[in-house]
């Protein structure tokens, strides 16, 4: 209503108080409050009058219609596409009994079996590719595993070397337990192969 600032209000309350003192200034602020309260209830009235006049006289009705072709006049557009979703709404309100129905019926099953079939053949490969992605693991474990059998039966047969020195007879031992280990490596390749099936 009036656009006053905290400055001016407070330039308007230094003014009241030098005009009419502190001691009836209590006074005059309840009064202004009860004057502002009674000036608000009116225009309530008012206006709920008002709205009751305009209900009455088909007033509403009327000017929802105004503001309709007003948003059509500057919104074609839109107003375009309520027409287009309006009519594609009446579209699928079709009768279950005829042709069209029948047909609209049967290839709604069709999509959803389409749907159904695909989601299962998305389901296999995730637990095809789940086990691969398992053989993989296992087999990466197992060579990890065989690196570190080799390492200590390497170190064995070099401390072993200069005090025997006879590398032929020494060093057959020592592959034996690296062979040991490739069957282990076999035994996890059958472990997912048969976990894959």
């Amino acid at each position: 209503m009036f656009d006053l600032g905290w400055t001016e209000l407070l330039v308007v309350g230094i003014v009241a108080l030098i005009v009419v003192g502190p001691k009836d200034l209590p006074v005059l602020f309840r009064r202004v409050g009860q004057f502002v309260g009674k000036a608000k209830g009116m225009a309530r009235e008012f206006s709920s009058a008002m709205n009751d006049a305009a209900d009455d006289s088909g007033m509403r009705e009327m000017s929802s219609s105004i503001n309709k072709s007003l948003k059509a006049a500057t919104n074609p557009v839109g107003t375009a596409m309520d027409g287009v979703k309006s009519a594609a709404s009446s579209l699928t309100n079709l009768d279950p009994e005829s042709e069209t129905g029948k047909l609209a019926a049967k290839r709604e099953e069709d999509r959803k079996k389409i749907e159904a079939s695909t989601a299962r053949a998305a389901a296999e490969r995730k637990q095809r590719e789940a086990a691969e992605a398992l053989a993989k693991a296992e087999a990466a474990e197992a060579d990890v595993a065989a690196p570190a059998a080799k390492k200590p039966a390497a170190k064995k047969s070099a401390a072993k070397k200069p005090a025997a020195k006879k590398p032929a007879a020494k060093k057959a031992p020592a592959k034996k337990p690296a062979a040991k280990k490739a069957p282990a490596k076999k035994t996890a390749a059958k472990t997912a192969a048969t976990k894959k099936e």
